[in-house]
Order: structure tokens, then sequence, then C-alpha cells
């Protein structure tokens, strides 16, 4: 015959165990999808990371749905400003919109890559995509058409 003892540390110890696992499983379950109800892409599918050359340019924005022109229409090093006037405080605030923020560069030097896009939808002007690229990294970016009238906005494409 056989005598088993378990102290009472012992119950409580593997009790809090399984209650943290409960705890951790339940919250894992519970956590709340972002994904579009519309079956598009959601905003924590899209890599803004390892731009390397103009390929991945390319693929970042495809991940939009936006086709563009193969080359840039423009390369240029921009600097952005220390303190935000009223313009780039509206322009940031369309990043935070997409889960970016150029609060985090400020004084820093970044390259603007610029695109003609070739698909917008219901417009016939001219539209370009401007990326803004730091080591590597998308930290900006907008779509804007050339009429002086015209519109800027985010990377997704407007709804209809």
């Amino acid at each position: 015959m056989f005598v088993y003892s378990i102290r009472s540390a012992t119950i409580k110890f593997i009790c809090a165990i399984a209650l943290s696992l409960v705890v951790l499983i339940s919250l894992v379950a519970l956590i709340p999808s972002y994904d579009a109800e519309d079956g598009s892409q959601a905003v924590s599918d899209i890599s803004y990371t390892k731009i390397y050359e103009n390929s991945d340019r390319l693929a970042f924005i495809e991940q939009f749905g936006w086709q563009v022109e193969s080359e840039p229409l423009e390369t240029v090093e921009v600097s952005v400003p220390e303190t935000f006037d009223n313009v780039y405080l509206g322009y940031n605030e369309m990043q935070k919109e997409q889960g970016l923020n150029l609060a985090k560069y400020k004084g820093k030097t970044v390259t603007r890559y610029t695109y003609q896009v070739n698909n917008y939808p219901d417009y016939d002007g001219t539209v370009y995509l401007s990326l803004l690229v730091y080591k590597n990294k998308v930290v900006g970016g907008d779509i804007c058409s050339a009429d002086v009238n015209g519109f800027v906005h985010g990377f997704e494409a407007p709804e209809a």
C-alpha cells in the first residue's frame, strides 16, 4: 500500500499555472481581428520595411492595389523639419491615420520617391504616389493629384 501526500503549496502552484494558461488562451482567442470587413487587405498585413531597391518599393505599392510606372519620376532627399507648422501637422495626421508618424523623424533626411499612378479610379487627371523612405523603411507617403484643386490622401484607395 502506497500513501501519497501533496502539500497545499504545491496545489496552489498548480492551480496558479492552470489559471494563467486559461487566461492566456482566453486573451489570445478574444483579441479582435483588424481585417477589413469587405475582404480587402488590412493595414496589419502591409509590410513597411525591407525597402532596399526599386523592386521593393514597387512591391510595397502593389500591396495597396496601385499600378505605377516602373521607375520613379523623381527621387529627392527631403529634410523633415525639427518643428512642424500647420501644413506638416495636417500631413502628419494623415500619416497617423495610416499607421505612420513623421514626428519620429524630425530633423532627419528622408528620400522621397514619386511615381505616376496609372489606375486611379474615376479620375482622368495625373495622379502621383510619393513614398518617404528612411533607412530602408517607408515612414510616410501619399497619393495626390497634380490638379491645383485636387486631392491628397494616404495609400489606401478612397471608397467609392
